[in-house]
């Protein structure tokens, strides 16, 4: 079984005029001003999936600073997961610094979707002011035992929208400040991983921590996958495609070529995924 655990999905107000709502929300308009880059809906990811061999994937929308617009966006995963209960599972995306987050977090958890994500802040680092406005949806997700999947990026390289300015010490204590916390961290956690080699203390704050594999072949050599794997295990890595920026198809070769076997990519592509989620 393959899951994809990082793809967005938009509304057709949202793909229709996205001009709209660029006023409003600065980081939305940061990502998806040029043309080229894509905006999705239930139907166009389903597709691709039947032409991918991709069973299910999990759906998820932006971190809007309106409400309203929070809201509507939130209820479309919604009804996706309805529409497509066999291939769709649904997260609650939302701005954490919105005063209301926690309620709609709780609703849309009661409703039933299973998990919190992605959850970004694309103009700033995890400051201290950042990690307590965390802290009731991270209750949220532990009362409820479901994943949070944060945005995290490399500190390091070139920049491209979206590259957040954040250190690995600040990714190292979002972590530590919520150990009981089942967190996904987006895009390879910006290079975390590489410290499950340190001998004290990073492997105990690294217990219930993944990494997914967004926009790799944009970033990093397939030879990630051999390192990854090494390192941090198979067993903690999740396959994500960040689509529509690119099609599963293009990491399912990378995997290969970076020298992981048919037993880690199965693991990566789809196992951890259903423990995770409890689909086992």
């Amino acid at each position: 079984m393959i899951i994809d655990f990082h793809t967005h999905i938009f509304p057709e107000a949202v793909r229709q005029h996205r001009e709209a709502y660029f006023k409003d929300d600065p980081s939305f308009e940061l990502l998806y001003s040029s043309p080229r880059s894509k905006l999705s809906g239930a139907r166009e990811i389903v597709s691709e999936m039947d032409a991918r061999a991709v069973d299910c994937s999990v759906v998820f929308g932006f971190p809007w600073k309106s409400m309203k617009t929070m809201r509507m966006h939130n209820d479309y995963i919604l009804e996706a997961v309805k529409r497509f209960p066999k291939r769709l599972i649904g997260f609650c995306c939302l701005d954490p610094e919105h005063p209301e987050a926690a309620k709609e977090a709780r609703r849309c958890l009661k409703e039933g979707l299973c998990g919190l994500g992605e959850l970004a802040f694309y103009n700033t680092g995890f400051t201290p002011s950042i990690i307590e406005q965390l802290q009731p949806l991270m209750a949220l997700c532990r009362e409820a035992d479901v994943p949070a999947l944060i945005h995290t990026n490399e500190p390091v390289g070139h920049l491209y929208p979206g590259k957040s300015p954040m250190t690995l010490a600040e990714i190292y204590r979002l972590i530590q400040a919520f150990p009981a916390n089942k967190i996904v961290l987006a895009h390879w956690g910006g290079g975390l991983f590489f410290f499950h080699l340190l001998k004290k203390e990073a492997k105990t704050a690294l217990k219930n921590v993944y990494v997914d594999t967004a926009a790799s072949p944009f970033l990093y050599d397939p030879d990630i996958y051999r390192i990854a794997a090494d390192i941090f295990t198979p067993e903690k890595i999740l396959f994500g495609s960040d689509y529509p920026l690119l099609s599963p198809g293009r990491y399912f070769d990378e995997m290969h070529r970076g020298g992981l076997s048919l037993s880690e990519i199965r693991t990566i592509s789809g196992l951890n995924a259903k423990r995770l989620l409890k689909l086992l």
